[in-house]
């Protein structure tokens, strides 16, 4: 897995509308790489809708927000139209932008052992440096999460 302090790595996926994305876009931006499991499943709907509602507050900070998982474009789609989602979700289907961030191992749920997508996030600063990695992100509170992280980066300033 990607650690704190070491650079994002860039890479090109797919966004819910079926077009590239390019990482190297976000160069010289505050931006966040959220992983998650699946679409429309309750945990990673309370993350996303978490993260809608402080969309606008993100934004006016400049920190975009990415998410990422293995569902198909189509899903995602239905899952932004469903929830109002006002970012961007990638649809990583053959699990590059996963391998290459390191968030595919072991789970555990319900007695049950499997590997999956382990729900991370990455806080990465506007040099493309991770300023923080969150393993295990609080879905009811993601957005505050975040925006501590900055916050105490800004006050180290």
């Amino acid at each position: 897995m990607i650690q704190k302090g070491e650079m994002a790595p860039s890479f090109i996926s797919v966004d819910q509308q079926g077009k590239e994305f390019d990482s190297g876009q976000l160069k010289g931006k505050k931006w966040v790489l959220y992983f998650y499991p699946k679409d429309m499943t309750p945990g990673c709907t309370t993350q996303a809708c978490n993260i809608r509602d402080h969309h606008q507050e993100l934004q006016s900070k400049g920190i975009t927000v990415v998410g990422v998982s293995m569902d198909s474009v189509k899903r995602h789609q239905r899952f932004t139209n469903k929830y109002e989602l006002p970012f961007t979700l990638l649809a990583d289907e053959e699990r590059k932008v996963i391998d290459l961030f390191g968030v595919w191992g072991e789970k555990k749920f319900m007695g049950r052992v499997f590997d999956g997508i382990l729900r991370t996030t990455f806080v990465i600063d506007e040099k493309g440096e991770v300023l923080e990695v969150i393993t295990r992100p609080k879905t009811k509170a993601h957005a505050e999460e975040i925006f501590a992280i900055y916050q105490e980066k800004e006050e180290r300033k």
